[in-house]
């Protein structure tokens, strides 16, 4: 079997990964990732026992163990480019042998959680309640770097495209389903539809500061979307890249979040840190589970 170039495997003197800093006998198979790197403790705090812990940029990683069970919670940054390199370091982590730099035999899945915050772009999601994605749509373009026809749904894809118009200036926007497995274990009662994935926080989710939109009317077609008696219900910056490289790469993936503002009647959470620390701690309690 032909070995991983160093170029494109970098690892560390000390044998860790380059970005996320994590050697091999680290890393836990289920694992909570979230943007914030402050939030890492403030999940990690509810462990029983913290036997890792690591840094590098912003990538935050604790390792430890609740009810018995091997977590860990790493923050990634914001974007679907930290996401790429997140998974893609991860699955390195478990399912390649850094010594001979070959991919193993036998692959392990890891079961990954991103939980968030978000904003939902239909009127009638409540502030403050809790959304899981069944679908993530990505506006980034990351996947069409890989070859990902298989785990990606064209016919959904061709649909979003002809109801909202898309023009052709813009990516081609693919759209990667979530794990059923976690989404059977973690989404009871909680609303649930398909995340758009935007490559940015201001224009590419319809925001105006100072500069002119070039397709202002985008967040208005995409709540009137039916896909498969699905709608769009928030926008963020992450899931369709999770859910298409964890397809990619065989492990399980789902989206959390907490609504924290209504892009539709233009509010915002009067105190977002409530419903986060909810939503941690039933992450926390089902995943354990």
């Amino acid at each position: 079997m032909e070995k991983i170039k160093e170029s494109e495997l970098i690892i560390n003197p000390d044998g860790s990964i380059y970005h996320i800093n994590l050697k091999p006998e680290h890393l836990a198979e289920n694992i909570i990732l979230v943007g914030d790197p402050g939030r890492v403790k403030k999940i990690s705090r509810y462990f029983d026992k913290i036997v890792h812990r690591s840094q590098n940029r912003e990538m935050v990683a604790h390792i430890g163990y609740l009810n018995q069970k091997h977590l860990m919670v790493m923050s990634t940054g914001m974007g679907t480019d930290n996401i790429d390199i997140v998974m893609n370091e991860l699955d390195a982590l478990v399912n390649i042998d850094f010594t001979t730099r070959t991919i193993k035999d036998k692959l392990t899945s890891l079961n990954i959680i991103r939980l968030g915050t978000s904003g939902a772009i239909q009127p009638d999601i409540p502030i403050d309640t809790f959304a899981v994605s069944t679908h993530g749509i990505g506006f980034d373009g990351l996947l069409k770097f890989y070859s990902s026809r298989e785990v990606s749904d064209s016919s959904m894809s061709e649909t979003f495209i002809n109801q909202v118009n898309w023009h052709h200036d813009l990516p081609y926007p693919y759209i990667v389903k979530c794990s059923d497995t976690l989404y059977s274990k973690m989404a009871d009662g909680m609303l649930s539809g398909i995340t758009a994935t935007a490559p940015g926080f201001y224009g590419p989710q319809g925001r105006v500061l100072r500069i002119p939109l070039n397709h202002p009317d985008l967040m208005n077609k995409m709540q009137h979307v039916n896909i498969n008696n699905e709608r769009i219900i928030n926008f963020e910056m992450e899931t369709s890249a999770l859910y298409g490289l964890g397809k990619l790469l065989g492990h399980n993936t789902l989206t959390m979040c907490a609504i924290i503002a209504n892009r539709a009647l233009n509010t915002y959470s009067k105190d977002h840190h409530k419903p986060i620390e909810k939503l941690i701690e039933t992450v926390l309690e089902r995943f354990t589970k």
